[in-house]
């Protein structure tokens, strides 16, 4: 698949749970028969593949996999038995053949590095046309698994030495780092703004992603640099709508609300915007995506299943100040500087009918990294997931998002 592409997070003391490394042969849950799309499901399946990582506070539970390039695999708010958020690629975790050009294991928080396209991707060998046949994902990203630093009851870390080479032909030596870190109730409560009502069960955690420049060179827009791209890959809903605030203003001043072309230009009955929302159909059934400039953005974004009464939320650091976005797109830019910081992707059919999914993607961007030797940057992105009974998740997403969940579910009807 072609992928294009707040305040500051302060690390959070206050976290509780408790974790274990599952053996491959794990004997926790083998004796239960869960139905598909738990979360049971899903960790009896992970633990024949390898050992995975699973963050517990009660009923909120996240698992986690070195393996896997550092992937928040799933997550729950309601125990093995509750439904898992994440979306997993059964076929490609089971495979031992690395698939060509990406390995789309799937995943709820996963670990890249932009530029995909442009003169400084790191996607594509020096010189090579930006076809899809040349496209191939930098191998820590994508097939290697990450070094395991430690894990104990409140989080998981782990890092990645990785040497790329540009389409440009410039050489990057860097540290890749995460922190997963599960979020206690007083941290959410910090954190959102509002405390979650008792109706409404929930899971919350943050990724902390670094990215140190490891080589003896300063990256400058001259030479091209990286970013880090965190990718939220979610299951779809039928009547499943993305929720992203933006920043409202003249068009001639902030440019447009979204980048919507990706794929062809999305349907109408598919995207609206009103009163500083947008509003944008996560069904898996037609592949679009869309994005946000830093003039358009807010640290914030998330989504809405009614099926499920499943509320997410993600944020994420948008710094006031920077140098620019990496643009992602697979063309010789202009501006290679010019790119967004929030992006929706919907899955669908290609135009022969295969289709990887379905899933859909919330997906956040780090400013351009402009480091110098031993110098490093850091995205930190959280990931709310509540379920419950609707009034009670309409009153979050009133907070967070502004609008009422009535509101929501009828955008685009």
């Amino acid at each position: 698949m072609r992928l294009a592409a707040a305040v500051p997070c302060a690390c959070l003391s206050l976290l509780l749970g408790a974790c274990h490394m599952s053996t491959p042969q794990g004997d926790r849950t083998s004796a239960v028969a869960y139905a598909e799309h738990t979360f049971g499901y899903d960790l009896q399946f992970l633990e024949r593949q390898d050992g995975v990582i699973v963050l517990k506070n009660g009923d909120a539970q996240v698992i986690v996999s070195p393996k896997y390039q550092g992937k928040v695999i799933t997550s729950t708010a309601s125990g093995p038995s509750g439904y898992s958020f994440g979306w997993l690629n059964y076929a490609a975790l089971a495979s031992a053949a690395p698939a060509a050009h990406m390995n789309a294991y799937g995943g709820e928080d996963r670990f890249w590095l932009g530029p995909e396209g442009g003169q400084f991707s790191v996607f594509f060998r020096p010189g090579e046309d930006m076809v899809f046949d040349n496209w191939q994902t930098p191998a820590p990203i994508d097939s290697e698994p990450w070094d395991l630093v430690g894990h104990d009851a409140a989080q998981v870390s782990m890092k990645k030495t990785v040497r790329l080479t540009s389409r440009a032909g410039t050489a990057f030596q860097a540290e890749l780092s995460r922190q997963v870190r599960l979020l206690s109730a007083e941290s959410l409560g910090r954190v959102l703004g509002v405390a979650p009502p008792s109706s409404v069960k929930w899971v919350a955690f943050e990724t902390v992603n670094g990215l140190t420049n490891t080589g003896d060179t300063k990256w400058t827009k001259q030479t091209g640099t990286l970013c880090i791209w965190i990718l939220s890959m979610l299951r779809p809903a039928s009547d499943g709508v993305a929720v992203i605030p933006f920043k409202q203003g003249d068009d001639r001043m902030l440019g447009p609300v979204a980048a919507t072309n990706y794929f062809g230009e999305i349907p109408a009955d598919r995207i609206r915007y009103d009163e500083g929302v947008l509003y944008f159909k996560i069904d898996g059934r037609h592949r679009s995506k869309l994005g946000l400039s830093p003039l358009r953005a807010t640290p914030v974004a998330g989504s809405y299943d009614p099926g499920n009464r499943a509320l997410t939320v993600v944020q994420f650091d948008l710094p006031a100040s920077h140098d620019g976005y990496v643009n992602q797109l697979w063309e010789v830019q202009k501006e290679p500087f010019k790119g967004d910081v929030v992006n929706a992707y919907n899955d669908g059919p290609l135009a022969g009918g295969d289709q990887m999914g379905p899933f859909y993607e919330l997906e956040t961007s780090s400013p351009a990294a402009f480091l110098g030797p031993g110098e490093r940057l850091v995205h930190t992105q959280r990931m709310l997931h509540f379920v419950g009974e609707e009034a009670g998740l309409s009153d979050v997403s009133r907070k967070v998002f502004g609008v009422s969940l009535e509101r929501v579910k009828s955008a685009l009807k």
